[in-house]
């Protein structure tokens, strides 16, 4: 059975004329009347989306629970807008009737293991919030046809504005990927490295993915150039000889300054900048998860990564470079390895790369009260997808327990893949109340909900 949202995306798509009746599959989010989509926000100047790969309810409960003993804790906690997020794709292609995935409040609670059915993927979701569009599992902006569709950063960049992406996981990886890029598929990481570093017009790149170094921050033994685009284009970064694409609109190409150390990371906050930055800190794959030592480790038992900046300085280093812009800028925050952690049933490190992301909302925030204020900028804080099924106990969906500051909370992983469940998503600032208008879904547990596709619809409003 379709359920409301689906009937109301496939008539609305229909009248479009974008699909077929042999081929109905749920291409776009219910679409609200732009008399709902008024409010504060209409004098948007910048824009700053949050993410935190994998996250759900429990994730952030562990985490309060570990770091400060109880929950409600972090800044964002007490955002005025505060709803769920569904996240579902359109899964199996194959199908006319593509409902299976969708997030269905009528269905969904009535077995443990449903919220495990035809999750999405980062690819998908990250898709979903910067275009507007449902496409399918490992699409990297581009529909189910796959044709290229139009990001929100291009939205930005039309109007003069700045943009940026930052990762604690490969800067080509799904999330920042799909914010900037183009392809049918999120494996093809150099593809992807090459349109975001040679074709774009995004002014800050920030992520792992360093072809030099080892997961430990050590020096590599043989280089690995996988993530950056190849060894022509890495090494065309680092002499400046690249050829790249023309940010500005000038008519000149804008070249990128590479910065690679911590202390690199961590003088980008402050003065003066140059005004299109690549940060790729000495570390493979992930800032801190993919360490070595114990990975099943409680939370800081294994020493971590001295080498690298944290996502606070990356994220607080990528503003100073895009306020720059006089007339404002976008910013997405990737708190990435969440999800890795929570693949691997990482308790411990899961809890690690949540604290991290945590330290990088602080960090924005004050950003924000200290250099902008909440009337002309919009702070989103949300996910893609759960990773793990995380409860309190195995086969329950129930709550971590508090075990006390510290201590491991007592957590339960029911998965080794994502889940379709509902997501937290926050917002403050220029806007962030419109959400609730256009939140017009109701789960039992969650309460009002959003679709991920609407981030970009009420992004978009605002900014037109």
């Amino acid at each position: 059975m379709v359920n409301k949202r689906i009937r109301r995306t496939i008539t609305a798509a229909l009248m479009a004329g974008v699909m077929s009746t042999a081929t109905v599959v749920p291409v776009m989010a219910a679409s609200n009347n732009d008399a709902n989509l008024t409010g504060n926000g209409k004098d948007v100047k910048n824009v700053i989306l949050m993410i935190s790969d994998g996250w759900g309810y429990n994730q952030i409960l562990a985490t309060d629970y570990y770091t400060e003993g109880k929950a409600g804790t972090q800044v964002y906690e007490n955002f005025p807008t505060q709803l769920a997020l569904s996240t579902y794709s359109l899964g199996d292609l194959t199908t006319t009737d593509n409902a299976d995935g969708v997030y269905d409040p009528a269905t969904v609670w009535e077995n443990f293991n449903t919220l495990m059915n035809n999750p999405t993927d980062s690819a998908a979701a990250g898709t979903a919030m910067s275009t507007g569009v449902k496409t399918y599992d490992a699409a990297i902006g581009v529909d189910e046809q796959p044709e290229d569709l139009t990001h929100m950063t291009q939205d930005f960049e039309a109007q003069g504005k700045a943009t940026g992406v930052v990762s604690s996981v490969e800067f080509s990886h799904a999330t920042p990927a799909s914010f900037v890029a183009h392809h049918e598929s999120r494996n093809d990481y150099s593809i992807l490295a090459n349109e975001m570093i040679k074709d774009s017009a995004t002014d800050v790149i920030m992520g792992a993915g360093n072809p030099l170094y080892t997961d430990n921050g050590d020096n590599a033994a043989v280089p690995n150039y996988r993530y950056v685009g190849g060894a022509d284009t890495w090494n065309g970064l680092v002499d400046g000889s690249l050829d790249v694409s023309d940010a500005d609109g000038d008519g000149i190409e804008d070249a990128w300054t590479l910065i690679q150390s911590k202390a690199e990371f961590e003088a980008l906050q402050t003065g003066e900048t140059a005004s299109r930055v690549i940060g790729v800190p000495e570390v493979y794959t992930t800032l801190q998860q993919a360490r070595g030592g114990d990975s099943q480790a409680d939370a800081y038992a294994v020493e971590q990564n001295s080498n690298v900046p944290g996502l606070d300085v990356m994220a607080t280093g990528a503003l100073n470079v895009l306020d720059n812009d006089e007339d404002g800028f976008f910013l997405m925050v990737e708190g990435g390895a969440i999800d890795w952690a929570g693949h691997a049933n990482q308790s411990g490190r899961l809890i690690e790369e949540q604290a991290a992301f945590n330290d990088s909302v602080e960090a924005v925030y004050e950003w924000v009260e200290e250099n902008s204020n909440w009337g002309e900028t919009l702070l989103i804080v949300t996910g893609d997808h759960e990773t793990g099924y995380l409860t309190g106990t195995a086969g329950v969906y129930d709550e971590v327990v508090n075990n006390g500051t510290g201590v491991m909370p007592t957590m339960a992983w029911n998965s080794g893949n994502h889940t379709n469940q509902l997501i937290p998503f926050f917002a403050k600032g220029a806007g962030a109340e419109i959400f609730k208008k256009v939140a017009d879904e109701t789960d039992t547990v969650r309460g009002a909900y959003l679709d991920n596709t609407e981030i970009s619809e009420v992004i978009r409003t605002l900014i037109d």
